[in-house]
């Protein structure tokens, strides 16, 4: 049975909404889902995944979240080579730098991206929620 672990840091509650909405895609199918809030997250939940979903807002000049979410990407980083994964947030300001910044971050330490990376402004809408949930099942269909 496939692994699909999603993981996610969520400051206002956006980033959750969009967690739990992928988990929901991906329920239509058989696999094993496991949605961690980030404080949770180990080393060994990258390794042991089929399939991965890396969530987070943008923070400050558009980056990562500093306390929890960016040491650990750092702690995963020589993990990620070959490994399928779909990068996801949320964000209030800016044009996607960040997420932009993530993929290629993802793409050069080897990660094989499934998406460019899913964004939504703000608190997600039924649209926004609708997207994160087609992306759910396109990680179960892989």
């Amino acid at each position: 049975m496939k692994k699909i672990n999603i993981i996610y840091w969520s400051g206002t509650g956006n980033t959750e909404k969009m967690a739990d909405a992928i988990k929901e895609g991906a329920s239509l199918n058989d696999v094993k889902i496991n949605l961690l809030n980030v404080s949770q997250a180990e080393v060994e939940d990258i390794i042991s995944a089929d399939v991965i979903a890396l969530g987070c807002p943008a923070m400050g000049a558009e980056e990562l979240e500093e306390g929890e979410m960016e040491p650990f990407i750092e702690s995963i980083e020589s993990k990620l080579n070959g490994k399928r994964i779909a990068l996801f947030g949320s964000y209030g300001w800016g044009d996607g730098e960040w997420m932009r910044n993530w993929k290629n971050r993802m793409e050069n330490l080897g990660a094989e991206l499934l998406e460019e990376g899913l964004i939504i402004n703000e608190e997600p809408d039924e649209e926004g929620l609708k997207k994160c949930r087609d992306l759910g099942k396109k990680l179960a269909d892989i």
